[in-house]
């Protein structure tokens, strides 16, 4: 092999089953990544891949091949970079998923002094709130709130995001200014439900005791299944919200929510860095684990 481009294709292609999205995710022709492919198939001598009109799965022998293809590919990264300080500018793509609602607030607004820096480094930021598959879906890396309950991934803790309550003003000024838990069932408060499939329970309102974190169940009249439209439900004054202070923040300083029961928050969420293999870890994906944790500091409790 004259060079590594036959691997970075193959293991793409690999990863997300597809030569259509691996081509598209490499910013390379579909034709391109399949002629990649079959000449490196030819030049080791084995099928490394089972190809159908659906999908693209790999063989016994390109099973093999792409474990020692991560390996060396992760090295050459490494060696590649073995001389390089700490600030010289990073450069290539770095594809990344967080959700929807912290990107749109903290992430965005802070790239273009990421980009400035480094002003080659091209950034795909995908922005959703489903479970991405890091590998099949040719993530370098995730950012994800909560527990990372699949052990397959190595996840590093940044921080825990404080989170707080909040209402509309228009709200407030029907129902009151709540001070305790007895007055949000004493003053007939009502919440804004969040379920992420509709049908299962609403979690309740949470808040802190002696003995760690409790919730009582409001009623509410509104139930939604996105984060985007559970904060527009509270701004439109459909009821009471918890939500995390990053997001939540822009409103209050505009005036469209206010903070209630400071002293009784929500318990903090941690935010974590995923990546599928530890080694992932190249220049980009370390540099910009670094600046996400400086992003996020001033929203940490």
């Amino acid at each position: 092999m004259k060079n590594l481009d036959a691997l970075i294709v193959f293991t793409r292609v690999a990863e997300m089953k597809s030569f259509t999205q691996a081509a598209e995710s490499l910013g390379i022709k579909k034709g391109r990544a399949s002629v990649v492919v079959r000449a490196l198939e030819h030049d080791v001598g084995a099928t490394l891949l089972h190809r159908t009109t659906r999908t693209v799965q790999l063989t016994e022998d390109g099973r093999a091949f792409y474990s020692r293809a991560r390996d060396l590919l992760a090295e050459a990264e490494e060696l590649r970079s073995m001389f390089a300080t700490s600030g010289m500018p990073l450069r290539g793509r770095l594809r990344v998923d967080m959700p929807s609602v912290l990107a749109q607030s903290v992430v965005i607004p802070a790239l273009p002094q990421l980009l400035k820096a480094h002003p080659e480094l091209e950034l795909e930021l995908s922005s959703t709130d489903r479970r991405v598959d890091l590998v099949q879906e040719g993530f370098d890396c995730v950012v994800r709130l909560g527990p990372v309950v699949d052990e397959t991934l190595i996840a590093r803790p940044l921080g825990h995001l404080r989170m707080i309550n909040a209402a509309s003003p228009g709200y407030l000024q029907c129902f009151g200014m709540p001070k305790t838990i007895d007055d949000l069932l004493n003053q007939g408060h009502r919440m804004v439900h969040y379920m992420r499939n509709f049908g299962s329970k609403p979690a309740g309102w949470e808040y802190p005791t002696s003995d760690g974190y409790k919730t009582v169940m409001l009623p509410g009249t509104v139930s939604v299944n996105s984060v985007p439209a559970y904060h527009e439900a509270g701004l439109a004054g459909l009821g009471l919200i918890q939500g995390g202070y990053s997001s939540l923040l822009a409103h209050i300083k505009r005036g469209e929510l206010i903070e209630i029961l400071p002293d009784l928050r929500p318990e903090p969420l941690t935010a974590s860095f995923v990546i599928a293999h530890r080694r992932n870890l190249s220049p980009r994906v370390k540099a910009f684990m670094n600046w996400m944790e400086e992003t996020l500091r001033p929203y940490f409790d």
